[in-house]
């Protein structure tokens, strides 16, 4: 039989098949489509973010304090033990193996040592008397705005999959990070520059890299924006020397039609409609960006402050007063990275924690007190969560006899938070005698992300994204608010 006889129209089979979707079928599959909220969805996408713009400022589910977000993510874990939760036990102990039914510790393939005290004093600070190592004096004279948790845990003893974890809440790679999810609820202040900022340690990023600030099955525009921590902070935002404002909007404008004409052509996309915006958003920030890091506009008495132009805290302390002037200026999110690359590079002290951390602590102690500071002082705390804490922490023991380092620990670890929104002079939770293990109001990294997403007027599972046919949330089916630190 010819196909024009099965076909009396004169079309292919496939042509059949496509003609389907006007007839019963079609009406079928829509009705399905819609009973799923399908085109409720899609026309959402298609008007509120393309005609107002996916980082258009949008109101949070509930009133809130905080308007902004510094993570200051110390890469590498540091120790809880040598910092914030002080184990007075451990010199006791000094020396001896830790106690048996600890044979669950998944040690890397290294040796389970000793029992070792911290390598440095606590000292109470502030009225509320939180005692704080001497690793970090210049944070521990900002105690009572701190809430110390000292009962966290999390899912991987190994840095690149808790790196994204601590990220993403997920150990695997692909998911939106907790900064895009910030963004995606709430838009941001400022259209001309980038709503979530990442800045980057110049010794090299985290070991699991670009995933850490992705914005996973989200469209790229909620993804972080890498900035340099040294030399100019954004490459290849300067056109061409011979080439006007003008002659670029022209561009531009151009492109932009040819863009959305391919887009109308293909509706349901998102991926197009956000390099449209990415797009824009660079013309912007040619005039914008570089007046938002140029420190020169900053005193004397600031840079020093801060600890700029002085060794070691130069860097983190540029780092730091640059991310007080991207809040200033409407950036909803800005992640800064202390450690880069790999093994002592970061604070990940295998071969000693008083060599380690002390390097890495007098790189930043400095400059996160002056940003607590300056944030303080300018009326910036009332309205900046600010967030302080590594992947996991580390062992209470060393690596072996004499053996002065510690080994990864996912089980018992300290963060910290400050500002909008926080109960200032806190400690929650508590770790076992040892410091080895969480046992008291335990916070699991998804309690954080509740947390801090609730600090920002985001209540986490009602904050959903539609990605292959499930509602996709920062915390899937767990978490929970710790609401003992909030004011």
């Amino acid at each position: 039989m010819k196909t024009n006889e099965l076909f009396p129209c004169g079309t292919t089979r496939r042509e059949f098949v496509w003609e389907m979707g006007a007839g019963f079928a079609g009406l079928a599959l829509a009705s399905l489509l819609d009973g799923e909220g399908f085109f409720t969805k899609q026309a959402v996408a298609a008007t509120s973010e393309v005609a107002r713009g996916p980082l258009a400022p949008r109101q949070p589910h509930f009133p809130t304090k905080a308007k902004a977000c510094i993570f200051l993510m110390m890469n590498g874990a540091p120790s809880q033990v040598d910092i914030f939760d002080h184990k007075p036990v451990l010199e006791r102990y000094a020396g001896k193996p830790l106690p048996p039914g600890k044979d669950y510790i998944n040690s890397g393939g290294r040796k389970v040592g000793f029992l070792t005290p911290a390598w440095r004093k606590f000292r109470p600070g502030g009225e509320s008397g939180l005692l704080i190592s001497d690793y970090f004096p210049n944070v521990r004279k900002h105690a009572d705005k701190l809430a110390i948790i000292n009962s966290c845990h999390t899912d991987s003893h190994a840095h690149g999959s808790a790196l994204v974890a601590m990220n993403t809440g997920k150990t695997f790679i692909g998911r939106p990070s907790l900064g895009s999810w910030c963004v995606y609820g709430l838009g941001t202040e400022n259209q001309s520059l980038p709503a979530y900022v990442t800045i980057l340690d110049k010794r090299g990023g985290p070991i699991s890299g670009q995933p850490n600030w992705s914005s996973g099955f989200m469209p790229s525009t909620y993804e972080g924006t890498l900035f340099r921590p040294v030399g100019d902070p954004i490459l290849n935002l300067r056109g061409p020397a011979h080439m006007t404002r003008a002659a670029q909007r022209e561009q531009l404008d151009l492109l932009a039609k040819l863009n959305e004409k391919h887009r109308n052509e293909r509706p349901g996309g998102s991926e197009l409609a956000s390099r449209i915006q990415l797009y824009e958003l660079a013309y912007r920030m040619q005039a914008e960006a570089p007046e938002a890091v140029d420190l020169s506009k900053e005193t004397a008495d600031t840079h020093d402050e801060y600890g700029i132009g002085q060794q070691p805290t130069d860097e983190f302390g540029r780092n730091c007063l640059v991310a007080r002037r991207l809040i200033e200026r409407g950036v909803r999110f800005v992640q800064l990275y202390s450690g880069g690359g790999h093994l002592e590079d970061t604070w990940d002290a295998h071969e000693s924690i008083e060599k380690n951390h002390g390097k890495h602590g007098a790189e930043v102690d400095q400059p996160i007190g002056a940003l607590l500071t300056d944030l303080e002082r300018r009326g910036l705390l009332d309205s900046t969560l600010v967030v302080w804490g590594g992947e996991f922490g580390r062992m209470p023991f060393s690596e072996g006899k004499d053996a002065p380092g510690r080994n990864h620990n996912p089980y018992g670890f300290s963060m910290w938070m400050a500002g909008a929104g926080v109960k200032g002079g806190t400690r929650y939770g508590e770790t076992d005698d040892f410091g080895f293990e969480a046992v008291i109001d335990r916070v699991h990294l998804h309690d954080i992300h509740a947390t801090i997403l609730h600090l920002m007027g985001l209540d986490h599972e009602h904050l959903t994204y539609f990605h292959q046919g499930r509602k996709e949330s920062l915390t899937d089916i767990g978490g929970r608010v710790v609401e003992a630190v909030l004011v």
